[in-house]
């Protein structure tokens, strides 16, 4: 179906792309501007910010409690932004609605990021802020049943390598991951995947701007080649968390997420993938308050449930 008609009015609002080398400071200071304040936002049991000693260093988190109850699933999300945008606040409205549907206490890992900070420092946030919730269960009043971790877009790719992480070093704790349109190629081949030129542009992201967007995150070190970097690039996925990946219809990333929920059935990893029509990528975060996409979220509430 075409794009939304919704979400092709803020398409066509859109500036140009930036010609020349994009300002991360000014571009992270555009996103923060569009926060709207605490009283707007979905009231809460409980959202607590916090500062979590890992070992990979002081972890800034943001720890949301859906409802007073005495035990909880947990979901530990992981935000995007091509790796150098997107902060706690960009991205709280997707954390409340999530930790809302699902009912699960969810920590929001605010991980450092590209060019200020070398590739793997945001990763190993990520993997050390799972960990130590893992280990403090109890803490955070668990119920021993589900510790997904998800993530949407870039988010999404450091959910992936976080699953597989875990799962290497014989850390057993996660249950589930959810990828909201993941990243999971960086390599960004256009012959790769049909997406890349059938969504190349009028949708939002555009392919052209896969490069420079995640060029911040590349030139410190990422190497494409490597899954840490490019999941799908993974040889073997078996004994894998169980995962839903949710992609975009209009979405350049869409067939590397769809490829890789393929890939993950076929190593024996029970993965359910689901293509929102008229969607671009990003729905979840900017169009879920639109009825037909806000199912993301109980979607994930039935898989993690």
């Amino acid at each position: 179906m075409p794009l939304h008609p919704e979400i092709a009015k803020v398409v066509a609002t859109l500036p140009a792309s930036p010609e020349g080398a994009l300002d991360p400071v000014a571009m992270r200071a555009a996103d923060e501007a569009m926060v709207p304040p605490v009283e707007e936002r979905l009231p809460l049991h409980g959202v607590d910010d916090a500062i979590v000693p890992t070992d990979a260093g002081a972890v800034p988190v943001r720890i949301y409690t859906p409802r007073e109850a005495s035990t909880y699933g947990l979901i530990v999300y992981l935000h995007g932004g091509a790796f150098f945008l997107g902060s706690l606040d960009t991205h709280d409205r997707v954390a409340r609605s999530l930790a809302k549907e699902t009912g699960c206490k969810l920590v929001s890992v605010g991980y450092r990021l590209a060019p200020e900070h070398a590739f793997p420092a945001g990763l190993e946030d990520c993997y050390a802020m799972v960990r130590w919730v893992a280990h403090n269960g109890e803490r955070l009043a668990c119920d021993g049943k589900t510790l997904a971790v998800a993530g949407d877009s870039s988010g999404g790719t450091f959910a992936a390598v976080v699953a597989a992480l875990a799962h290497d070093d014989g850390l057993d704790a996660i249950t589930h991951q959810v990828l909201y349109y993941p990243s999971l190629d960086l390599d960004f081949d256009v012959d790769r995947y049909p997406s890349l030129r059938e969504n190349a542009v009028g949708y939002g992201l555009e392919t052209a701007g896969l490069k420079p967007f995640n060029a911040f995150y590349l030139d410190s070190g990422a190497d494409p080649d490597d899954p840490r970097v490019s999941p799908i690039k993974r040889a073997d996925l078996t004994g894998l968390p169980p995962a839903l990946i949710i992609t975009a219809e209009h979405d350049p990333l869409r067939d590397e997420g769809e490829l890789y929920g393929r890939r993950l059935n076929e190593a024996g990893v029970p993965s359910i993938v689901t293509r929102y029509p008229g969607a671009g990528h990003g729905f979840v975060q900017h169009f879920s308050w639109l009825p037909e996409y806000h199912r993301a979220f109980t979607e994930t509430k039935d898989f993690v449930r």
